[in-house]
């Protein structure tokens, strides 16, 4: 008879992507509730499902979301004081025209208020826009 070397039996060896980390996760039991309703639907392993889950989204930008709500909040406060302004500022150049006293200054002041505004309010839109192209993806 022929002898072997080494294992004869058993699963073969991994030469490459062998897995050695382990992460350990903890849930609620509503998260863990859709992972078990996963794992029927797919037929895939828990590992298999967090996996692919966190690798396949591991590219898209992760927002958080009170940060952004925090930034959102101190936009919003200043596109609000601006708007202020530019309602005073029209409110007060009305009163002036109505008397024939409008000069040219308020004109102007009103005039760069709006393009601030109007910039600003560009900005945020942008902004918006990539969010929830990133969060769509």
């Amino acid at each position: 008879m022929e002898e072997k070397k080494g294992r004869s039996a058993g699963r073969p060896a991994v030469k490459s992507g062998k897995r050695s980390f382990k992460i350990d996760i903890r849930f609620t039991e509503e998260e863990f509730t859709v992972i078990l309703g996963l794992e029927k639907t797919l037929g895939m392993k828990r590992a298999d499902i967090i996996r692919m889950r966190v690798m396949q989204q591991s590219g898209q930008l992760m927002v958080n979301a009170r940060d952004l709500i925090a930034k959102l909040d101190v936009l919003g406060a200043e596109l609000g004081r601006i708007g202020n302004n530019i309602n005073q500022l029209a409110r007060y150049a009305n009163t002036l025209n109505k008397r024939g006293l409008l000069s040219p200054q308020i004109i102007e002041r009103y005039n760069r208020l709006i393009a601030d505004y109007i910039i600003i309010q560009q900005k945020l839109e942008v902004v918006l826009r990539k969010i929830i192209r990133a969060k769509s993806q």
